[in-house]
């Protein structure tokens, strides 16, 4: 058998396994195999490297009389001890796993003081002519066996785990890379050069050779095969698991348009309801205001037209008390007429109009309204005007009823691209999350507020946190809403 084909494979299917999972080490991924991987492909890439050098020491063999081989023997034990530290690096990280990264560190520390405390005897105590193959020997010893019993343990975990989330077959991966890497270590670096370091002068690669009729390079080779195909071939979990991320942020994201189908659904037909009972108010108050007033107005003129002629010295008084029930009537229909759509946006603009509402905030609940403005005021389609004055309405409404203070600002502010209107007050805040997203009660205000905005090309964010007070801050870019544009009306 030619030996030199041996290494050659040996050390390609480690190199080509280090390469391979090389490109995989950076994958997002829930998985602990991904976060060990550097390791093993440290362990892949250096190891290979390895059985390389070795390879070319085979081809060239007159390298050993050079002066470059003193440095060359010590390095391969160095590089033979740094790979398989990668290997119990990854074995170790398998079993502790993320939250216990701790325990990994230990058992890595543990081991390499081990083999440290080992090398140091070995250099001391063993011969010149024989201590280069004692290190040798004694590295796989207390690294490449304790490595790929770690590596084939934590194997077998990280199976159990694929298991759980439904990969079976990359749990057969897991178990055919297990025993590889044991029998790898547990057999291919038992039998290794014969040397002074106990077990290797009775067993050894001769026996193994005198046994088997194989060299042991051989069945390392065949081992570093099945291992190298076992974890490539389980690499493609992550493509699995991103597949399924894929697929479950698409189904979060049809739950979430189906919930906001509901929502504008449910905001459309609490909009309809509110039309309606406005409607109902709006002939309420006609009937029971301007019906009445439009009645006595009525009557007392009937009284004018009987007592003209008979008592004229009444008509006088008469004629000032329908003079006042005129008077009431014109207030009454004003305060009909500036409920429904004040005429200050129309004849004055937003910001006059917002004052006006904080003055009759002021006189009719008590809070105090500071209207503040920055910049110059620009023109405003009469859409815009009215879903902003809304906007400013609906959070002084929700002050009033439940910030529990006294106190609110409203900032305008005139910027060269948009309009933004910030409504502060220090009461008693609330969990904005919680409030817009309750499961079947959330509240149609806030998503009103939110969704009017929207409707316009606008924004509207929420910010509120409990005994701290709300802010709400509107935005609105001037592309949207120049006067004259046709925009969709939104109510008003």
């Amino acid at each position: 058998m030619d030996i030199i084909t041996v290494y050659f494979f040996y050390g390609l299917s480690f190199f080509s396994m280090g390469l391979a999972v090389l490109l995989e080490v950076d994958r997002s991924s829930e998985l602990d195999f991904a976060r060990a991987l550097r390791s093993l492909a440290g362990f892949g890439i250096i190891h290979g490297g390895h059985e390389w050098i070795e390879m070319f020491l085979l081809i060239h063999p007159d390298v050993e009389s050079t002066f470059f081989y003193q440095f060359i023997g010590p390095g391969r034990v160095i590089l033979l001890a740094v790979s398989f530290l990668f290997l119990i690096s990854f074995g170790a990280r398998l079993i502790a796993g993320p939250n216990r990264a701790r325990l990994s560190w230990q058992m890595l520390g543990v081991i390499t003081i081990i083999w440290a405390v080992g090398l140091i005897w070995l250099f001391i105590f063993e011969p010149s002519d024989s201590r280069l193959v004692a290190l040798d020997v004694y590295t796989r010893y207390s690294l490449a066996i304790p490595g790929a019993a770690l590596t084939a343990w934590g194997l077998i975990l990280q199976r159990q785990k694929f298991l759980q989330a439904g990969m079976r077959g990359f749990g057969r991966d897991m178990i055919v890379g297990a025993l590889a890497f044991g029998l790898y270590g547990g057999v291919g670096q038992l039998f290794v050069a014969p040397s002074n370091v106990f077990p290797s002068s009775f067993l050894n690669a001769e026996i193994f050779l005198g046994w088997f009729g194989v060299p042991i390079q051989f069945f390392r080779s065949v081992m570093a095969c099945i291992a190298a195909v076992a974890i490539i071939h389980s690499l493609r979990a992550f493509e699995e698991e991103t597949r399924r991320q894929i697929d479950a942020l698409s189904q979060a994201q049809l739950a979430e348009r189906k919930r906001l189908e509901e929502l504008r659904g449910e905001l459309l037909r609490r909009t309809v309801r509110a039309q309606e009972l406005e409607r109902q108010r709006i002939a309420r108050e006609l009937h029971d205001e301007l019906g009445q007033t439009l009645t006595a107005l009525g009557l007392g003129l009937r009284a004018i037209s009987d007592t003209a002629v008979s008592k004229p010295e009444k008509v006088s008084g008469q004629a000032r008390q329908l003079q006042s029930i005129v008077d009431a009537g014109i207030s009454g229909l004003q305060n009909l007429v500036s409920g429904l759509h004040p005429p200050q946006l129309d004849d004055f603009g937003l910001v006059a109009a917002l004052r006006w509402y904080g003055a009759e905030a002021k006189e009719r609940f008590g809070l105090s309204v500071t209207v503040s403005t920055r910049g110059d005021e620009a023109p405003l389609s009469i859409d815009a005007r009215t879903v902003l004055f809304r906007i400013v309405q609906e959070s002084i409404t929700n002050i009033i009823r439940h910030a529990k203070t006294d106190k609110a600002d409203v900032l305008v502010v005139f910027g060269e691209k948009d309009v933004r209107i910030r409504i502060e007050d220090n009461g008693c805040g609330f969990d904005v999350d919680g409030t817009l997203h309750k499961p079947g009660y959330p509240c149609w205000g806030l998503l009103g507020m939110i969704e009017r905005v929207a409707l316009i090309g606008g924004e509207c964010q929420i910010v509120s946190e409990i005994g701290k007070g709300t802010i709400v801050e509107v935005t609105m870019p001037f592309k949207e809403m120049e006067d004259g544009e046709n925009l969709p009306v939104v109510g008003g």
